[in-house]
């Protein structure tokens, strides 16, 4: 019989993950993991807004009794601290905008929770992710591909995962829509049936990023100069972490018409504003790439691409620079393409890979 670590985040997809498995013949164990301490997120924790908290864990632990299978808690908060809210809070200072749900794939759930797996004789790891993962025996390689439920396609913010870590991953949900994933939880009497999603970033729950970076590291940032793409100045920002490219409101300026954020300077501490057309553009460059459904680019190839997780992807080229970094060049302009988020390429429904816009 093989063995399947679940992750449980307390919600009702990873439990009917895992209640699927069960029913499949898997000897499964569900794992929650506790990723940050009370300090880290205490003004949150105060107004009582975390997810992963006390409650999630009972409801994780309240499912696995349900079904019958062994439920733990592992603590792997000093991993997600260094790999996802330090890089989180770095990325802002340096002017970037980051995506800590890619961060946390990357580092936590299918590196940490994989390897614990592997060191425990489990097979297989699982999530309740919307995604498919299938092996294709043509090319010798795991493909990584859009799911039946278009509407939660969680394939972006898995493009980092390795052909070795898909080869051990199991995505149960990826067949069904997330209607049938509520209905299946409501027949089988789980506590969590009717749990509503998770919205936010699990340690900005209130949405206040800036108010979470000077907590995390203590972090003055100044304010500084809002200015016209000739450098003129138009008034004054309140520190840069609290805009990101093509924000409009909350600015706290105004100029008399709609103005965007199109740029931000770290080391001039300035946050250039324009015209809306000012946010589009046809080229990118991204680093740090990984590829699944191919070893290597040695041609230019056609794809869809998307710059943020709720985009629909649009036609481009990619090509590889050379230097490990990758130029995509869309048909069309896309608007407000966002230094730090990921730039994720498809063919068709299978994702191709992605990597960091520069």
């Amino acid at each position: 019989m093989k063995k399947v670590m679940v992750g449980m985040s307390g919600g009702v997809d990873s439990s009917v993950a895992a209640m699927l498995l069960r029913d499949q013949g898997y000897e499964v164990m569900g794992v929650t993991l506790k990723l940050f301490s009370d300090e880290d997120i205490s003004q949150a924790q105060k107004e009582g807004k975390t997810c992963c908290a006390l409650s999630d864990v009972m409801d994780a632990r309240s499912v696995a009794y349900r079904l019958g299978f062994e439920h733990l808690v592992f603590n792997f908060k000093d991993n997600f601290r260094e790999h996802v809210m330090k890089q989180f809070a770095d990325s802002y200072l340096g002017g970037r905008t980051p995506n800590p749900c890619i961060e946390c794939n990357r580092h936590v759930k299918f590196d940490k929770m994989l390897r614990r797996a592997l060191e425990l004789d489990y097979d297989y790891i699982a999530t309740g992710h919307y995604a498919v993962n299938e092996y294709d025996p043509e090319s010798g390689r795991y493909l990584l591909k859009r799911p039946a439920d278009r509407s939660k396609d969680q394939t972006y913010v898995l493009y980092s995962l390795t052909q070795e870590q898909l080869s051990h991953t199991l995505f149960p949900l990826g067949g069904l829509e997330k209607s049938q994933v509520r209905e299946l939880a409501e027949k089988a009497g789980l506590v969590n049936s009717s749990k509503p999603d998770s919205q936010d970033i699990c340690f900005v729950p209130d949405g206040d990023y800036a108010g979470f970076i000077r907590q995390f590291t203590g972090a003055d940032v100044p304010c500084g100069n809002f200015v016209d793409a000739e450098g003129k100045v138009l008034g004054e920002h309140k520190g840069i972490i609290n805009y990101t490219v093509g924000q409009r409101k909350h600015l706290g300026i105004s100029l008399g018409k709609p103005a965007y954020v199109v740029r931000k300077d770290v080391e001039s501490n300035t946050v250039t504003l324009g015209d809306e057309a000012d946010l589009y553009t046809r080229s990118l460059i991204a680093e740090d790439f990984n590829l699944i459904s191919v070893p290597e680019l040695t041609a230019p190839m056609r794809v869809t691409a998307k710059t943020r997780y709720s985009q629909t992807d649009r036609p481009a080229v990619v090509s590889a620079l050379g230097d490990g970094r990758y130029m995509v060049e869309f048909d069309e302009p896309q608007r407000a393409v966002t230094s730090g988020q990921a730039v994720v390429l498809y063919d068709g429904d299978i994702v191709v890979g992605g990597g960091t816009i520069v």
